[in-house]
């Protein structure tokens, strides 16, 4: 394994005393402030839980292509819903991304007055017996999990340590379910996912143990993100580069073309659609860098490319 890409256990930051808590923030500020990778362990979700919400993406992309495009993020809107192969390209000068996924967003009351906001409205369910509270479950959980990772931040960075829980109650949270197919006679040069940074706050990611995700070194040269069994691939994006004004920095990553097929889990947690993102370091002059906006102006802006025809 890359030497640089730390595994960091953060069951300490459930802890009653304090010393223990700051300890794992130290370790995800160093994570954060170096490669902007990490590995996370002690995170409390369990493996079987990771096997059933692979294995229900599986009857997901299994189902034929009308059911699937009933689905689509095109009808949905809102950041949610199926999207096929070449439909995204995070990287303008590649070619399209060769993989599909499926979005599920923040799940609301359909009676609350929050779907007026940014990327708020109903998620896209298919008709498979047991899925939707599947991925309920998984979301809450990984949300949760990114509240934490968050109390650990605030704790690294001189911030009170709930600084971030009023931030993140409602977020622009995304669960991404994806799957690259393996090359065949179409595939040209496209990549399985282009090189990019994510866009929000912090991305908790679960492999399959097939490998393809790469990760730009600060030398400029390229290392492949290995697989730990039982652990979260964890990195953070460009919201929260913002926030810490650069203190913390996001690391460029893409994903090959796998051998055979590949799949993962991403969670991207981001702010609150209304939360105002303004760098908490760095005074004045921080603020003229980066001036102040909503988390769902923010977001909004670094989505339309990913889907504009080049």
């Amino acid at each position: 394994m890359d030497p640089a890409l730390p595994v960091i256990d953060v069951a300490g930051l459930r802890s009653a005393e304090l010393g223990n808590r700051r300890a794992v923030a130290a370790a995800l500020g160093g994570a954060c402030r170096g490669p902007g990778f990490f590995y996370l362990t002690g995170h409390g979700i369990p493996d079987a839980l990771v096997t059933r919400v692979f294995e229900a993406a599986d009857r997901l992309f299994a189902l034929d292509h009308a059911a699937k495009l009933a689905l689509a993020m095109r009808h949905t809107g809102n950041n949610r819903g199926w999207f096929g192969v070449a439909e995204e390209r995070l990287d303008p000068a590649a070619a399209p991304d060769r993989k599909e996924g499926f979005n599920i967003g923040l799940e609301l009351d359909p009676a609350d007055p929050r779907h007026a906001q940014p990327f708020r409205g109903a998620n896209a369910w298919p008709p498979l017996p047991g899925w939707r509270a599947l991925m309920l479950d998984y979301f809450d959980r990984s949300w949760a999990l990114g509240r934490l990772l968050h109390r650990g931040f605030s704790l690294d960075l001189g911030l009170p340590e709930a600084f971030f829980e009023d931030k993140l109650d409602a977020p622009i949270a995304t669960l991404r379910l994806l799957r690259y197919p393996p090359p065949d006679r179409t595939s040209g040069g496209a990549p399985g996912a282009g090189e990019h940074t994510d866009y929000g706050n912090v991305t908790i990611l679960a492999t399959d143990g097939v490998g393809g995700l790469e990760l730009r070194r600060r030398d400029g040269g390229w290392t492949r993100a290995p697989f730990i069994p039982g652990a979260f691939v964890c990195n953070i994006g460009d919201c929260l580069m913002r926030w810490t004004n650069d203190v913390y920095v996001s690391t460029p990553h893409r994903v090959a073309v796998p051998d055979r097929e590949r799949r993962s889990l991403a969670f991207f947690l981001d702010p609150n659609p209304d939360t105002v993102v303004a760098p908490v370091l760095g005074g004045a002059e921080a603020l003229r860098r980066y001036p102040p906006v909503t988390g769902g102006a923010y977001l909004r802006s670094r989505l339309e490319p990913t889907y504009r025809p080049a």
